[in-house]
């Protein structure tokens, strides 16, 4: 079974309790669940993972390039937070993986919020990107990255 890898940048272990009128009152835990519910529903094994820290996020994606490289992964769903907008070092870690499909996802629509959030360091190196719907924007980033690279998966909706 292929894995996929649900990774979250910093602040985002506050769900459910910061700002729940921009993010909503699901929590972190919840949104792992409903992404590993997904990834069962579709056939993949899925990995979440939060840091605080951009050198672990780093660290993640350069063992999810290994992994993809082995045939063993599909691919990343990536909110990368704050970091969208600062980490020229998040985007090169995704460049230097060559080929491992990375999902850029967002709770809310950036492009809707403050001036300096509508550039994104993340979204050249991203195979794809899903704003503003929300914690179900998980699924559609995981069912999106699924439909991209695996379109053959008889387990798709």
């Amino acid at each position: 079974m292929k894995k996929v890898l649900v990774l979250n940048g910093p602040n985002l272990n506050l769900l459910g309790t910061r700002e729940p009128a921009l993010y909503g009152s699901t929590s972190l835990a919840d949104v792992e669940a409903l992404c590993r519910a997904a990834g069962e529903r579709l056939g993949y094994e899925v990995e979440c993972f939060q840091s605080n820290w951009e050198g672990a996020l780093i660290d993640k994606i350069h063992e999810y390039g290994r992994l993809f490289k082995q045939g063993l992964a599909l691919g990343c769903v990536f909110n990368p937070s704050a970091f969208t907008h600062t980490s020229v070092a998040l985007q090169d870690a995704i460049k230097g993986v060559d080929g491992l499909p990375v999902i850029e996802c967002h709770i809310s629509n950036v492009h809707a919020r403050e001036a300096f959030r509508n550039h994104s360091y993340i979204s050249p190196a991203a195979a794809g990107i899903v704003v503003g719907f929300g914690v179900p924007g998980y699924v559609i980033a995981l069912e999106g990255l699924a439909r991209k690279h695996d379109p053959d998966n008889p387990r798709l909706p």
